[in-house]
């Protein structure tokens, strides 16, 4: 391991594992502290957040979020103050959801668990998480079979009851519209250029608001830009965590302990 570099904190998103972040951790596989934390445990943004600080080592360290990763990672900036050496979102948004989106959302808690406690779900998980498909990837990616099994197999992973967690952290975040202003770290903002779940205007604002952000949309990818198109994203984040390396020596503080 490289003793000069910055650890690392990702945060996977709604029905995501750790494999959302394979293509970045394999290319810097050996070269830092990377740890990878669930968000699927808490039903609470900040308490996922309280967990994934306490998984870090002592002193800075970056911290990248997905999609609900990105909200996790916003309130980790918020909770761990100046130890954030570096914030990068990706496909993601700062505003809380409205009272429409929090509808949608509680009509999908309801078709997995049952309207109002009955027990009798109107739609299988399973069902709930294919039909994620054609509103997440790239219509150009629908056939592909090997990206959608992995998807499926991610949100298998996390779960109903992962996923219904996820969402009721979701609807009750915060609007971090505040705290963006406050983040004097090189941040990374992602997202693609169809992304229907969190538009590019979103990663518009959050990259206005950040003092030193760097905005990249990633052409032909929709929501799991990632996955759908991973040697650009993972361009960005390799050229994103060489500015928090850098701007660690600047300040004098290296990097912190590993």
């Amino acid at each position: 391991m490289n003793h000069a570099t910055t650890p690392l904190l990702l945060l996977p998103g709604l029905m995501n594992d750790a494999r959302i972040w394979n293509p970045l951790t394999t290319a810097i596989a050996g070269e830092r502290t990377v740890h990878v934390a669930p968000t699927h445990l808490h039903d609470r943004i900040a308490e996922s957040a309280r967990d994934a600080i306490a998984a870090m080592p002592a002193g800075a360290f970056a911290v990248a979020g997905f999609s609900l990763g990105g909200y996790v990672a916003q309130e980790v900036c918020r909770q761990a103050g100046g130890r954030i050496a570096g914030l990068g979102l990706l496909s993601t948004g700062a505003r809380a959801d409205t009272e429409e989106v929090k509808q949608v959302r509680q009509r999908m808690i309801q078709a997995v668990e049952g309207a109002e406690g009955s027990g009798t779900a109107t739609a299988t998980f399973g069902q709930v998480a294919q039909g994620f498909a054609a509103r997440i990837v790239h219509a150009s990616r629908l056939q592909d079979r090997e990206l959608l099994n992995l998807l499926f197999d991610m949100a298998s992973t996390v779960g109903s009851q992962g996923f219904v967690r996820q969402q009721r952290a979701a609807m009750s975040r915060v609007d971090t519209r505040d705290l963006l202003p406050r983040v004097h770290a090189p941040a990374l903002v992602v997202c693609g250029r169809e992304d229907q779940i969190t538009p590019f205007s979103l990663s518009q604002e959050m990259a206005s608001l950040l003092p030193d952000a760097e905005l990249v949309a990633v052409a032909e990818a929709g929501h799991m830009a990632i996955l759908e198109q991973p040697a650009a994203v993972v361009s960005a984040l390799v050229r994103w965590l060489r500015r928090v390396d850098g701007a660690m020596t600047r300040r004098g503080e290296g990097p912190a302990a590993v």
